[in-house]
């Protein structure tokens, strides 16, 4: 199990997610996840590879499914709209 030092220098566990598609199961973003909880958004600087379409401040599949909305420094995800699978490190 790997170990990240966070900002206010405590050790949490990580974890590389494939976020995928929940309509057509494409894989559209690889993330790296800081400790335990529920997906609500994505910090765009611990996106390691993104495969989804950007429309304007929507976020998309290109099957067409909304994935998210682009607030700045993180896309907040649509619940239910994606799939996650992964590792923790």
């Amino acid at each position: 199990m790997g170990e990240c030092i966070g900002d206010n220098r405590k050790t949490h566990v990580y974890y590389m997610l494939k976020i995928k598609c929940a309509k057509c199961n494409k894989t559209l973003i690889k993330y790296v996840k800081i400790g335990k909880g529920r997906l609500w958004h994505c910090w765009k600087g611990r996106i390691v590879e993104n495969n989804c379409l950007h429309e304007g401040n929507l976020i998309t599949c290109p099957c067409g499914e909304l994935l998210g909305i682009d607030e700045g420094k993180w896309i907040k995800l649509k619940q239910h709209a994606f799939t996650t699978s992964g590792t923790h490190h």
